[in-house]
């Protein structure tokens, strides 16, 4: 038996369509950025009296953000390294704080018989 199939090679939607089929599309505007590094970036826009173009967009090349006037780019996002737990209590505390727990400690410690002393 033939398999015969009407749309065999065909998906949905593969079919020429003009924009009698999908209708008008609506008016386009290209906006610049620039990003710190030089980049531009020229996204489109609907060309309505009701959209909000906003000011600064991603720069697809570095990432950094982009705004609209060339001279005067937008800065980098200032981010924090990460901070480790130790990093942390030296803020809080000075050397002479440190040192001065440490001693308090050890000598708690030695005086329950814990640690480096010898024991009999």
């Amino acid at each position: 038996m033939v398999n015969t199939n009407a749309i065999r090679g065909s998906r949905v939607g593969s079919g020429p369509m003009g924009e009698s089929e999908r209708g008008d599309t609506a008016p386009r505007v290209r906006i610049s950025y620039w990003c710190a590094h030089g980049h531009e970036t020229r996204p489109s826009f609907a060309d309505h009296g009701e959209v909000d173009i906003p000011d600064t967009w991603d720069c697809p090349r570095c990432g950094l953000p982009a705004g609209r006037d060339r001279g005067t780019p937008p800065e980098a996002p200032r981010t924090e390294p990460y901070k480790t737990h130790l990093a942390y209590v030296k803020e809080r505390r000075s050397d002479s704080d440190g040192a001065a727990l440490l001693d308090e400690a050890l000598t708690r410690m030695r005086e329950r018989g814990v640690g480096g002393g010898a024991r009999t």
